[in-house]
C-alpha cells in the first residue's frame, strides 16, 4: 500500500513533542510510575480541577470518587493480575504502563493518529522487553503483561490486536499485524481448564498476519510468510509460505521465492512442545478457581 507523509501544523507539533518528551522523561526518572501515570491521565481526561478539589477534601459523589480514583493504576486490577505464575516484580511496573496505554486509548486524543502513534511508541520503550525503531501501534491493542514482548524494527500493529505475552512473544522486523488478529503464547489443558501451559511464540521478519487471523501459542511463523484472513495457525508456517484455513495449511509459496522455500507437502509441523516454557508457582499461593468445577474424568486413575 502506497502511503504519504503527513505532518501536523507547527504549533500542534510543538505541543505534541513537549508532552511526549515530558512523559518519557518522567517515566525514565526516579518518580514512582503510579504517580506519573495518575498525573498524565488526570490531565489527558481534563479532570485536574475536580481531582484537586477532591484532594483538598471537597464533598464529591461516590461516582465521581470512583472516577477520580481510577486514574491511579494502584487502585485498579487487570485480568492478568490474577495469573498465578506471573513475575510479580516485573508486573508491578508493567501494570501501571499498561493502564496508561489502555486509558490513553479511551481519550479523544487516541484518534489523532500522528499524536497517538508517537505516544504509544514512546510507551513501548518502557513497557515491552524491547522495541525497535519506526514501529507503529494503532488503537485498541491489548497485552497480557507487555514485559514479555520483543519487537523488531518497522513493525506495524493495527487496531484491536491482542498480543498475549503470558509466555513469551518475539516479533521480528517489518512485521505487519492486521486488525483483530490474536497472537497467543499460552494455552489451557483440554481436561483441566485451570492448567496453563506457556510457550515462546515467534513471528519472524517480514511476516504478514492478516485480518482476524490467530496464531496459537508456541507456533513459529517463518520469515516472509503470510497467514491469510480468519485463519488459525496451530502448526509452524515455513518461510515464504502463504497459509490459510482453520487449521491453517501452506497453500503455496510466494512468487519468486520457490528456490529457497520448503516444499508445500508436509510443510506444517507441530513443534510447539520445543517452545514450551516452564514456570513455578509460589508455595503460599492463594488459589482462585472461578469455575469451581469438580469434574473428574472417569477413565483417569
Amino acid at each position: 500500500m502506497t502511503k504519504r507523509h503527513v505532518s501536523l501544523p507547527p504549533l500542534a507539533e510543538e505541543g505534541l513533542r513537549a508532552f511526549i518528551d515530558e512523559v518519557d522523561e518522567r517515566l525514565s526518572g526516579d518518580e514512582d510510575t503510579c504517580d506519573v501515570v495518575t498525573d498524565v491521565l488526570i490531565d489527558l481526561h481534563g479532570d485536574r480541577e475536580a481531582y484537586e478539589r477532591w484532594q483538598d477534601g471537597a464533598d464529591i459523589s461516590p461516582a465521581e470518587r470512583v472516577r477520580l480514583q481510577g486514574y491511579d493504576p494502584c487502585n485498579t486490577t487487570l485480568e492478568s493480575e490474577y495469573y498465578a505464575e506471573k513475575d510479580e516484580e516485573r508486573f508491578k511496573r508493567s501494570k501501571h504502563l499498561q493502564w496508561l496505554w489502555r486509558q490513553f486509548d479511551a481519550t479523544p486524543m487516541a484518534d489523532n493518529v500522528e499524536f497517538a502513534l508517537r505516544f504509544r511508541r514512546m510507551l513501548a520503550d518502557h513497557l515491552f522487553e524491547s522495541c525497535g525503531e519506526g514501529c507503529r501501534f494503532f488503537k485498541g491493542i491489548s497485552f497480557t503483561y507487555g514485559h514479555n514482548i520483543e519487537i523488531g524494527d518497522n513493525v506495524v500493529v493495527h487496531d484491536d490486536v491482542h498480543l498475549d505475552d503470558r509466555g513469551k512473544l518475539t516479533i521480528g522486523d517489518r512485521v505487519s499485524i492486521s486488525d483483530d488478529t490474536h497472537v497467543y503464547s499460552h494455552d489451557h489443558d483440554a481436561v483441566d481448564q485451570t492448567h496453563v501451559d506457556n510457550y515462546h511464540t515467534i513471528i519472524e521478519d517480514d511476516v504478514r498476519l492478516t485480518y482476524d487471523s490467530m496464531v496459537r501459542a508456541g507456533v513459529k511463523v517463518g520469515e516472509n510468510a503470510i497467514l491469510a484472513a480468519k485463519s488459525i495457525a496451530g502448526k509452524d508456517i515455513p518461510a515464504h509460505h502463504i497459509a490459510a484455513g482453520t487449521p491453517a495449511k501452506s497453500l503455496t509459496v510466494k512468487d519468486g521465492w520457490e528456490s529457497v522455500a520448503e516444499p508445500i507437502e508436509g510443510a506444517n509441523v507441530d513443534r510447539r512442545a520445543e517452545r514450551q516454557l516452564s514456570y513455578d508457582l509460589p508455595d503460599d499461593l492463594d488459589k482462585f478457581d472461578e469455575f469451581q468445577r469438580t469434574l473428574s474424568p472417569p477413565d483417569r486413575e
